[in-house]
């Protein structure tokens, strides 16, 4: 096996809300639909979400019955620069993103900022900090 990461598999419990969030308020575009599984463009790793329910099918896992309890895993969304960062945090928020933690600046040389999806997912946004 190469180790390497080919794709990143958001679960969820309502697909179709999830899958809305990922296109119209994050921006990415569906190249597959169904009623448990939404396949996002994304350049690089594959990316989709799929329902609980059918990895359960699929597997017969009881861990895919379970909901989950706290934060899971955290996708991280990258920016130009900290002036874009601001602008994009605001534009999600507005779409209806939750807002975790507003643009800051970190001291490891980026400005980040946290929000949730509609499952409370908390996700990053960051940006190289501004050269003043």
């Amino acid at each position: 096996m190469e180790p390497r990461i080919d794709l990143i598999t958001v679960l969820a419990d309502n697909v179709s809300i999830m899958g809305k969030f990922y296109r119209d308020v994050l921006g990415f575009r569906i190249d597959s639909e169904s009623e448990h599984y939404f396949g996002l463009e994304n350049n690089g790793v594959r990316f989709a979400i799929c329902s609980r329910e059918i990895m359960y099918q699929i597997t017969e896992h009881n861990d895919y019955k379970e909901r989950k309890s706290g934060q899971g895993f955290e996708l991280a969304f990258p920016v130009n620069s900290a002036e874009e960062l601001d602008r994009v945090f605001a534009e999600i928020i507005a779409k209806g993103a939750a807002p975790i933690k507003a643009p800051s600046d970190m001291p490891w040389s980026h400005r980040t900022a946290f929000f949730a999806d509609p499952e409370g997912n908390i996700h990053e946004l960051f940006a190289p900090k501004s050269k003043k």
